[in-house]
């Protein structure tokens, strides 16, 4: 009797744990069984949604198909390049060019605006936001008023107002101001640009590469900053005096400007609307983040020593910066959406060249399916970047 009863308290734990071995796995079956069937059920939609869309259009005599892309695609388009395969490279757009050029051409210029506004706003909010608690009774109360004002009122309105109050009223280009090689008129913002000159053998290449890895280095090893401030410093003066690349300054007379880089009057208002805007969403994003940090840094701070200054540059903005980023990433997406709106201005992003190409080709469905894929992929893209960025921050610990 003893034995037997020993030997039943020694096997309920191993029968217990088999149970829950089972039971956790029948759990896991299920939980996978339920994720596949969601799959299967959402792409069984799909399918069943471009089954119905293209019997429809087949009803009605319109066939579903992207053949067009090919075809010519017959208009202009006012400003941008596009990439051509043969030989390969940028050029600018022109009728004779295809479809899907044009498709291209929307999209390097909606890059361009998303590009720089999310660096433009990054920088002015991060200003608007430690502005904000500036103990100067002036500054804290511009900025105060310039964020609540901004954010506020519609964004479309804002860049409409840029666009006729304040673009368009830049002098004629008869009478264009010019200063230190800039071109500002009512044709739009002429900058001086560096222009390829070229050159033969190995020198050009290395000085090109020694740049490249230096501004690479720059940016990713905090290290070793400075120096590669230096090696840059050094190719590019290299390849300004050597030749190999050369200063294009623009000139204007009293019809038209040419030469170095334009900005265009519609890329201008543009740009300055959805800067401003998303800068004043990531200055209050700033505000909350420096409010929460423990005050008693700031008294440790002040009581080393440190000005307001080196305590905001040194010891907040570093840990800020690293608890922000993930809303600075909602930020830039919705910035790279907004510039669709830029279709207002008449200025030739990715939507309004889609708007021309469906009332060319009458393929309004296979078109609106590309742009929203396209913006789709640019959200993945930014939020991956600002993931990669967040990730390689709080492995660091702080930002040096």
């Amino acid at each position: 009797m003893t034995m037997t009863l020993h030997q039943t308290e020694a096997g309920t734990p191993a029968a217990d744990e088999v149970s829950l071995a089972a039971r956790r796995r029948r759990n896991r079956i299920r939980y996978e069984a339920t994720q596949w069937a969601v799959v299967i059920a959402a792409i069984a939609l799909v399918v069943l949604f471009g089954f119905t869309v293209n019997n429809g259009l087949a009803a009605r005599g319109i066939r579903f198909t992207y053949a067009f892309l090919w075809n010519a695609a017959g208009f202009d388009i006012s400003e941008g390049k596009t990439l051509v395969l043969n030989p390969f490279g940028f050029m600018d757009f022109t009728p004779d060019l295809s479809v899907a050029q044009a498709f291209v051409t929307g999209l390097i210029n909606t890059l361009k605006v998303a590009i720089l506004g999310i660096v433009l706003s990054t920088i002015l909010g991060t200003l608007l936001g430690v502005g904000r608690l500036s103990t100067n009774w002036v500054v804290r109360n511009l900025c105060f008023w310039v964020v609540e004002f901004i954010r506020n009122t519609p964004l479309l309105i804002q860049i409409v107002f840029w666009y006729f109050a304040v673009v368009l009223q830049f002098p004629p280009i008869a009478n264009a101001a010019k200063f230190y090689g800039v071109v500002l008129s009512q044709q739009g913002l002429y900058l001086p640009a560096l222009a390829w000159q070229g050159g033969e053998g190995m020198l050009p290449l290395a000085l090109l590469t020694a740049l490249f890895v230096a501004l690479l280095g720059l940016l990713f090893d905090h290290r070793a900053r400075w120096i590669c401030a230096a090696v840059a410093v050094a190719s590019a003066v290299a390849l300004l005096v050597s030749g190999f690349v050369a200063v294009d300054f623009p000139v204007a007379n009293k019809f038209k400007a040419s030469g170095g880089m334009n900005v265009s009057p519609e890329m201008a208002a543009l740009l300055l609307g959805i800067v401003f805007n998303s800068a004043s969403y990531i200055a209050e994003i700033v505000r909350g983040a420096i409010d929460a940090l423990p005050k008693g840094q700031w008294e440790a701070s002040a009581a080393l020593g440190l000005s307001r200054k080196n305590t905001v540059n040194d010891i907040v903005l570093p840990q800020v910066f690293r608890v922000v980023l993930p809303s600075f990433g909602n930020q830039y997406i919705s910035l790279t959406k907004n510039t669709a709106l830029g279709i207002a201005i008449g200025y030739p992003d990715l939507f309004n060249i889609y708007g021309t190409i469906a009332n060319q080709t009458g393929h309004s469905l296979e078109g609106i399916i590309i742009v929203m894929l396209t913006y789709l992929i640019l959200s993945w893209i930014v939020s991956a970047l600002v993931g990669l960025v967040d990730r390689r921050l709080n492995r660091l610990g702080a930002v040096r």
